[in-house]
């Protein structure tokens, strides 16, 4: 099965502990990422093997991405392992501190891709809303902080 990375990089106007707070907030980043509703699903999201859920659409179009938090390293790593039918692969959010009231979240996905040659093909086209989406997502969140 092949896969593909996506990473993008956002600086958020605040400090290293708020920002990890704000990141592993699970509920509230539907606030925050665009067309998605998250909940968890098992556990209190702040141990490793708990549950995260979240439904990316528009009504009843959409579809759910279920995760595990495979690794914590507050504040500074969360990694999850997307479980879905639709989306598999891992994911991670990785924050530096830069100042006092500056920090650094990079965010990283490999998406694994199903279907062969058909499914590189769907994934090439729906690639760049998918990135756009989280650009836009993240630089949401840095502006609600």
């Amino acid at each position: 099965m092949k896969s593909s990375d996506v990473s993008l990089t956002v600086m958020l106007p605040t400090s290293l502990d708020r920002a990890y707070a704000a990141i592993t907030n699970w509920e509230a980043q539907s606030d925050w990422m665009i067309g998605t509703k998250v909940w968890l699903s098992r556990g209190d999201g702040s141990r490793v093997d708990s549950e995260i859920s979240a439904f990316t659409g528009v009504g009843k179009l959409g579809f759910l991405d279920t995760m595990t938090i495979t690794k914590l390293a507050p504040p500074h790593l969360v990694e999850v392992l997307h479980t879905g039918k639709v989306l598999r692969g891992e994911g991670r959010f990785e924050l530096t501190e830069v100042s006092a009231n500056q920090t650094r979240f990079d965010w990283f996905e490999r998406v694994e891709i199903p279907f062969g040659y058909l499914g590189l093909l769907v994934w090439w086209l729906i690639r760049p809303g998918f990135t756009f989406g989280v650009w836009y997502s993240l630089r949401k969140l840095a502006k609600s902080l």
